[in-house]
This record gives structure tokens, sequence and C-alpha cells, in this order.
């Protein structure tokens, strides 16, 4: 039943509509997409773990914070995995390039999102003027036919309707998919400083982590 009203509302909205409903799954997709996707990342958080691995940091202990950040899925363990294995090099530059990665994952598809937002309300506005330009295609007949000038402005209405509904369906997952890509990337940004100061730390009680890095001790 309620398919059937859908189908039927389609027709009445004229064939603009076939694009709106295209751009309708689209966004239902994707935003299905990112809410999976930012499901399983809170998943994969330990901050157990990850208080482990800063205390190790702290106290010297470079081989159980490496250890911690292997075989996890924990994103920020990981990311000091890849700055300990690099820090004969850089410990600086390979976590902010895992952070970069990252971010670029949790930003994945947002563009579509966002032009869907401002594509919608475009179809919709397109199809307003397509069924009005109808309704007056009518006006001057030795009949005014008033249902089928009625008819036109319906299919305006259903249009412009559907064009903003879509529109509201993608802005409020993307603003909540913004705010939680922009708490990310503070929450790295965070990470790896309290991470280089926890370094600097240890190194200056005589706990190196470049030279750790250089020759790391054999599973």
């Amino acid at each position: 039943m309620l398919a059937n009203l859908v189908f039927e509302t389609i027709l009445k909205g004229g064939w603009v509509m076939w694009p709106i409903t295209a751009t309708f799954f689209l966004a239902l997709c994707v935003i299905l997409d990112r809410a999976v996707w930012w499901l399983r990342y809170q998943n994969t958080l330990d901050p157990a773990n990850q208080e482990k691995a800063r205390n190790a940091i702290g106290n010297g202990d470079f081989a159980t914070a490496c250890k911690l950040g292997k075989n996890t899925a924990d994103p920020f363990l990981t990311n000091l995995s890849e700055g300990i294995t690099h820090a004969h090099t850089s410990m600086l530059a390979a976590m902010q390039l895992h952070a970069t990665q990252l971010i670029e994952k949790s930003e994945s598809r947002m563009w579509v999102i966002s032009t869907l937002i401002t594509l919608a309300p475009l179809l919709g506005l397109f199809g307003t003027v397509m069924g009005i330009m109808g309704s007056f295609s009518f006006i001057g007949d030795e009949q005014l036919a008033a249902s089928k000038v009625s008819g036109g402005i319906g299919e305006a209405l259903i249009a412009t309707a559907c064009g903003i509904g879509i529109a509201i369906l993608c802005l409020l997952p993307y603003n909540f998919f913004r705010k939680r890509v922009s708490v990310l990337r503070s929450s790295l940004e965070r990470w790896i400083n309290h991470t280089e100061l926890l370094v600097r730390s240890a190194k200056e009680h005589g706990h190196d982590l470049e030279t750790f890095a250089a020759n790391p001790p054999q599973p």
C-alpha cells in the first residue's frame, strides 16, 4: 500500500521526480555508509590500552607501547605504532601521515552528500518551473481545463516538496558527520602532541626512542 502511494506520488510529480528519486536513494546509501563507518570506528577504540601506551611511553618502555600498537584495530594505538616504527627517521611525520589517511577515510564520500544538499532543491525548483509551464499551456483553450491546470500546479508542489525533503534528509547527517570529523581531527592532534611530549620527557630520563627504533628488539 505504501509502495503504491509512493509510486503514484512519483508519477504525479512528473518526469523530474525520477532524478529526484535517484538522488534520494544515493543520499540514503551514502548516509548509511558513513553511519556504518563511524560505528565501526567507535567499536575499535580501546581507551584502557591507550592509557597503558601513554604510560609506557612516558616511562621509556617503548617495547610495551609498540606491542600495544600491534594487532589492534584502535586507530590511535596504530598511529602510535607507526610513529615508534619510524622514529629513527621522523616519528612526528609518520604519525601525521597516518592521521591524515584516517581523516581522509572519515571524510570519504562526504562530497556526495554536500552536492545532493544543493542539487535536490534545484531539481525540485526545476520541476516547479516545468509544472507551472505545463499549467500555463492549458490557458487559452476553449475550455479552461481547470483539472489540468491544477494538475500542473500539483506536479510543481510535489517536486518542490520532495527536493526540499531530500535536502533536509542530507543536511542533518552531513552536519553530524562533519562534527565527528572535526572531533576526530582534534583528538588525533592532541594524541600526537601528547605523544611527542612524552617521548621528550622519556629522553630526558635517558630513554632514547630513536635508538630503540633503529635497533628494535627481536620478537
